[in-house]
């Protein structure tokens, strides 16, 4: 698939989803959450404790997807009114398409879960990175892996126009890697670490993080149904920071360890290889500069002007500050 056509397609096709945004089910007492399998995080405790039940006054349905473009998808249609832990790029693809998305919060950062796995077979590593040109490459278009393998490409001079890139989810990449129909696969948690078994990386997270590539998540939803049910998201939000704070106390991981990993579709011990990558930001810091008091907005700039450069998306917002919303999550701060 040509890169620009496959996430210019994905792209208008939000675009039209995003016109007709529906009404959504909490006026019905319930609303679909958005998250992924595969992926363990402190929420999921909560989830299958029923603290979000307990602490809320709607039902929450749970659905999970693959890719953070399929869950700016399924909010344009209304059929999902929050999602956790979806990528900056996709949501970043989605906004810059004219949808009306929101970040809440800072989910995750994770500079060492994602990435781009190199087949071993061809003994490639950064010093030989130009090698990779004419290669075929698995990458989820719009998301955090694909705005992570342009970067990398750029850094070493790669020139992508001569790559096959063909958009796969991650667990499909995993697998392409594995029976050797890529040369090259990126993505993210349990299927990286399946890519892993058949390859190397090109750039660790710190060296990542050296070149300006920050990996994280956020909770995001639609702006107009935010602003209609704004208690409701505070309510969610306090409880997914009363999970990230038990978490941080080690003496609550043996028992949260095996619901986390239960809900997430995986063993412990992998959970827990996961799980130590990643960073839950505490309240009080996603709310300061580094985070939502500005370097998200900045940092978003950033990503959609190097789509713009790559052709992967017509064009970028002139800024993406309208598109953090802090209301909600100050407000779980003082609950």
């Amino acid at each position: 698939m040509d890169i620009r056509t496959g996430l210019k397609g994905a792209v208008a096709g939000m675009a039209l989803l995003a016109g007709s945004q529906a009404v959504m089910a909490a006026g019905h007492g319930e609303i679909t959450v958005g998250y992924f399998l595969e992926w363990p995080m402190p929420f999921q405790y909560a989830k299958a404790e029923g603290m979000y039940d307990e602490a809320m006054d709607v039902s929450i349905n749970w659905v999970s997807f693959d890719t953070g473009t399929a869950m700016s998808a399924a909010m344009a249609s209304g059929d999902v009114q929050l999602s956790v832990s979806q990528g900056v790029p996709p949501f970043v693809v989605a906004t810059s398409a004219g949808q009306d998305l929101q970040i809440l919060d800072v989910a995750v950062s994770y500079a060492d879960n994602d990435n781009c796995v190199v087949a071993e077979a061809l003994e490639i590593d950064k010093d030989s990175a130009d090698e990779l040109e004419g290669k075929k490459v698995a990458v989820p278009l719009g998301t955090a892996a694909h705005y992570g393998y342009l970067k990398q490409m750029t850094h070493f001079g790669v020139d992508i126009s001569t790559m096959e890139i063909v958009d796969m989810a991650p667990p499909d990449g995993a697998a392409a890697l594995a029976q050797g129909s890529v040369d090259m696969a990126c993505g993210w948690g349990g299927s990286l670490r399946r890519m892993l078994e058949h390859g190397n990386v090109l750039l660790t997270g710190a060296e990542k993080e050296e070149l300006g590539i920050l990996v994280f998540d956020v909770t995001s939803g639609p702006a107009s149904w935010v602003a209609e049910n704004s208690d409701i998201v505070a309510d969610f939000l306090a409880v997914t920071a009363e999970a990230n704070a038990m978490w941080a106390d080690e003496s609550n991981h043996e028992m949260m360890l095996p619901v986390i990993a239960n809900d997430a579709g995986m063993d412990p011990e992998a959970t827990m290889q996961t799980i130590s990558t990643f960073v839950f930001p505490g309240v009080d810091e996603q709310l300061t500069a580094k985070w939502l008091g500005g370097g998200a907005q900045e940092f978003m700039k950033g990503v959609a002007d190097v789509f713009v450069e790559a052709g992967s998306i017509d064009a970028a917002l002139d800024s993406y500050e309208e598109n953090v919303n802090t209301g909600p999550l100050s407000t779980a701060q003082g609950m």
